[in-house]
């Protein structure tokens, strides 16, 4: 199995535009409500609990998290739930609603990656590795906590493996 360091790298490799890095800041998150929306129908409640599709991938989602690294995975684990909690609350409204909200977050979020990835001169990541998908959100998480100043060691590796964010300047001549 890759370390959370081989899938984080493997994916900065084709985000390292820090405009593409700010559309997915925005763009992933859509994405992953509204997977989480979309798969809230159909549910069935067993013994109090609400259970459905979005419940089951996220569930198999903080697996695949928690397996990489525990701190990450809890963080993500509690991002997925309250993706799913949203998706449910969503999916108890009208069909016309939940199909629309989840509709539209998840064309938004996906324009949003794909101005990003115009930025960046490079294709998403999960063309080439379906994994990129899950990875995706996690890789947001991380860039987050680089901005906030922790977990400088991950950053480092990372950037060894794919380089380090690119400069938005340019140079200028006199």
């Amino acid at each position: 199995m890759k370390s959370l360091v081989d899938h984080l790298s493997q994916y900065a490799a084709y985000h390292r535009d820090p405009r593409n890095i700010a559309s997915h800041f925005i763009g992933i998150p859509l994405i992953v409500v509204a997977v989480a929306v979309l798969l809230s129908r159909p549910a069935w409640v067993v013994g109090g609990l609400w259970i459905s599709p979005a419940l089951l991938v996220a569930l198999l989602s903080a697996w695949f998290y928690l397996r990489l690294e525990w701190a990450l995975g809890v963080l993500m684990t509690v991002l997925m739930g309250l993706s799913v909690w949203a998706g449910h609350a969503l999916a108890a409204q009208s069909t016309s609603l939940w199909l629309g909200s989840g509709i539209g977050m998840f064309v938004v979020g996906w324009v949003i990656q794909f101005v990003g990835h115009y930025y960046e001169g490079k294709k998403p990541a999960f063309v080439d590795d379906i994994s990129g998908l899950i990875v995706g959100p996690l890789f947001v998480v991380a860039e987050l906590a680089f901005l906030l100043g922790l977990r400088q060691d991950l950053k480092q590796q990372i950037e060894a493996r794919s380089g380090p964010v690119r400069s938005r300047k340019k140079n200028v001549t006199a």
